[in-house]
């Protein structure tokens, strides 16, 4: 009878840190997240899901809070009551491409992702921030420093940095929508697996 409550002891303790190890995912995004021109279920988050359902069944959660047009201080609006509401285990920030493209002086964009951050570190979320780009046409100065903006803040912050997160999509009009800004459906998966190398690590106890 002793080995059977021993039996039955070590049961549930598994059954407990099966669930202890799940984790929701945050993503706080803007029309690339947000799957702009096409349908959700072809978007790179979408996908993210489903291949957290296969490589880990019942356990992750994504829950996409990306939208299109957003902007680093929309998104620093709707932050607080994102994260009082999902309790996130890990955020990832994927924004500025809107603020660069409207011309937002690089020290706002640098300073709004600092709060986003900051915020989400103190809901005891780890972060991952998703690099961009902007044209050349802005001028070198600017995409310079709008560039330089994510790896500055991820240093300060000590969190994880994915530098570009089109890289290799980006100016590939194989991969691109007509509008040469939104990548289409055949690139989602690449989105993807770029992300994944950065997400994976995180779900790991």
């Amino acid at each position: 009878m002793p080995k059977l409550h021993l039996s039955l002891s070590i049961l549930i303790l598994i059954f407990i840190s099966s669930f202890a190890q799940a984790k929701t995912i945050l993503i706080v995004g803007d029309s690339i997240s947000a799957a702009y021109g096409m349908t959700p279920e072809q978007g790179w988050v979408k996908l993210l899901q489903k291949r957290l359902d296969q490589k880990y069944p019942k356990q992750h959660h994504v829950i996409n809070a990306s939208m299109s047009g957003e902007t680093t201080s929309g998104a620093l609006a709707r932050l607080p009551k994102l994260l009082s509401t999902h309790k996130p285990d890990i955020v990832i920030i994927e924004l500025g491409g809107n603020d660069g493209l409207r011309g937002q002086p690089p020290q706002i964009i640098q300073r709004n992702l600092g709060q986003l951050i900051n915020l989400s570190k103190r809901g005891q979320a780890q972060v991952i921030l998703f690099g961009m780009k902007i044209p050349p046409n802005y001028g070198t100065a600017y995409t310079k420093a709008f560039e330089n903006n994510y790896a500055v803040i991820a240093k300060q912050y000590q969190i994880k940095l994915l530098p570009f997160f089109l890289h290799g999509v980006a100016g590939n009009r194989n991969l691109m929508q007509n509008d040469l800004i939104h990548p289409n459906a055949k690139a989602q998966p690449l989105l993807l697996n770029s992300a994944w190398q950065y997400i994976e690590p995180m779900l790991k106890p």
